[in-house]
Order: structure tokens, then sequence, then C-alpha cells
């Protein structure tokens, strides 16, 4: 999976790894952090763009936030392609949870 920062940078680490850096840099920088993560999609022709974020709020001071997006040319229903955005959220907030967990980040 590829990763990218907001304004567009790559993220070359495991996205773990990057996240768990994270976390320490604004932990240390006295932040307390909250972590949303979501997926939204959009149909553009005959393919399906979804695009999953890792949302970052450190309180009273803004937010950071990594990006995934993936193409594909599968058809979905509305009703396959709502649950498909729900899975990529689950799959990434899982793969995470750890982490949050360790750091006290309320997710």
């Amino acid at each position: 999976m590829r990763w990218r920062r907001f304004n567009g940078e790559h993220i070359q680490l495991p996205i773990k790894e990057e996240v768990q850096a994270a976390i320490i840099r604004e932990t240390q920088k006295g932040h307390r952090l909250k972590v949303c993560i979501g997926t939204d999609s959009q149909v553009k022709g005959a393919e399906t763009e979804f695009a999953t974020v890792i949302v970052f709020l450190r309180e009273g001071h803004g937010g950071f936030m990594f990006i995934h997006n993936e193409k594909t040319r599968q058809q979905y229903s509305i009703k396959e392609r709502m649950l498909v955005e729900v899975a990529k959220s689950i799959e990434i907030a899982y793969e995470l949870c750890d982490l949050f967990t360790q750091y006290d980040v309320d997710m």
C-alpha cells in the first residue's frame, strides 16, 4: 500500500511504523492526540476510486493526516461500495489499534 501525506509527499516506511513515529513525535511535543479513520469512494467512469485517511487531531493545535488511494475497475452496487468502504477503514484501524492502545490515543 502506498500512503502519502496531505501535501502529496509519499511515505517510505510501512504505515504502522510511520504512525508510531508520528505518535511519538507529537506526544514528545506535548500534544494529546485523537485519531479518526475513514474511507470514501467515488465512481469515475468504469473505475471506482477509494480514499482511506488516518486523521490525527492535536487537541487545540490542528491536525495532520495520511492518505491512501486505490482504484479498481470492479463494479459495485452502492451497498457493496459502502461495505467495502467500511471494510477498508476497519482493516487499517485493526492494524493500528495496538499502537493507539500502547500510546493512549483516543480513536
